[in-house]
């Protein structure tokens, strides 16, 4: 009875090959269901979805694949390197066709603009639009609206009430958030009457409707707490552009705090540790890969979390959902996350950051007939 378990076409099976056969197959099982289990576990999530907290729950799969395309500023940061990862897996887990596209930075609103009239020209049904600029797609995208086209703005902002939904956190809050916080901080000291506090601000390129709303987040804060306020100076969100507005401005002075985008906030954090006279704390505004390694390196304060991987898992969810005529929010945003040394090992990372090694997804919306 042994033997003939163990054979195939009359040739006997060795019993270590026969199990290490059969453990290669329960691997791989395992492993397709933890795929499965990683793509689905996203939901139901935490948001705000038009003015009420409730919990996000996406379609199990699209009708069709829709042709949707993505517009995204850069792909020069892993904050963005996780909007393309969420955006690509939901589109996959919806079953829906995606072409995802960078300008090459935020000073390239004209790459922006080409993007999404060659996607016009590949017939995409839908878009979702993180723009460079605040106003500068209006034209395209009342256009798009008038033709029916749903368009959802993602995470940046876009300054017209001709979208069909909006798939992001205000930066306002969150710069609010990281303000209050190192006010709180400190709250025991202001009320003493104590010296006003030196904070050097750092927001990001001029211009940008997510770097504008952060402005006026922090400087609302700031005018209440009284702080003595430093101008670190606007510029991309490239290293060496914020290295060099942070070192003229931390080589030159002490101060308290540093408020910042991720980018001049890890360049700021890993600067005063190399600096024995300098004691500032940094907090940045938002989140990447590097802000959160540093907070569990008890380099960085804090830093605020607007989810952005959920952020573009929703966005496909909503574009779908336009697309098939299904009830949908107008804007949905996931809660805000302070995440310091306390309670980072309570946050759910796999919302802000992409996988480790996933580098930046490009993929082009494929033409109607097949062909590229």
């Amino acid at each position: 009875m042994l033997s003939s378990l163990f054979t195939y076409h009359d040739e006997p099976m060795h019993l270590t090959a026969f199990f290490a056969r059969s453990l290669r197959i329960c691997l791989l099982l395992i492993l397709s269901s933890f795929v499965f289990a990683v793509q689905a576990a996203w939901y139901p999530a935490d948001v705000i979805a038009d003015g009420q907290k409730t919990l996000y729950t996406p379609l199990t799969k699209a009708n069709q694949a829709w042709r949707i395309c993505a517009l995204l500023p850069h792909g020069k940061d892993q904050y963005w390197w996780g909007v393309a990862f969420g955006l690509s897996q939901e589109a996959e887990r919806q079953g829906v066709t995606l072409g995802i596209y960078d300008a090459g930075g935020y000073d390239k609103i004209e790459q922006q603009k080409q993007q999404l009239h060659d996607c016009y020209a590949l017939k995409a049904q839908a878009y979702i639009i993180a723009a460079n600029t605040a106003d500068g797609l209006i034209a395209d995208i009342e256009q798009l609206s008038a033709a029916g086209i749903p368009v959802i703005d993602l995470v940046n902002g876009i300054a017209t009430d001709k979208l069909t939904s909006r798939s992001l956190v205000s930066f306002e809050d969150m710069s609010v958030a990281a303000t209050e916080y190192i006010a709180a901080q400190q709250r025991e000291a202001i009320n003493q009457e104590s010296p006003k506090l030196k904070v050097a601000w750092f927001p990001g390129p001029k211009g940008a409707s997510w770097v504008m709303a952060a402005e006026q987040g922090f400087r609302r804060v700031a005018a209440k707490q009284e702080f003595d306020t430093i101008e670190g100076g606007y510029g991309t969100t490239e290293l060496f552009v914020q290295a060099d507005l942070v070192r003229k401005v931390l080589a030159k002075q002490s101060v308290d705090y540093v408020i910042a985008n991720a980018v001049a906030a890890t360049f700021a954090a890993r600067f005063l540790d190399g600096r024995r006279n300098q004691t500032g704390k940094v907090i940045a505004f938002y989140s990447n890969a590097q802000t959160i390694e540093l907070v569990q390196k008890k380099q960085l304060l804090a830093t605020v979390s607007d989810s952005p991987v959920l952020q573009a898992r929703i966005a496909i969810d909503l574009a779908v959902r336009a697309l098939e005529g299904e009830p949908y929010p107008r804007r949905v945003s996931p809660v805000i996350k302070v995440i310091s040394q306390d309670n980072i090992h309570q946050i759910d990372l796999e919302q802000i950051l992409a996988p480790e090694n996933q580098w930046m997804i490009h993929q082009d919306l494929p033409s109607v007939n097949g062909t590229r």
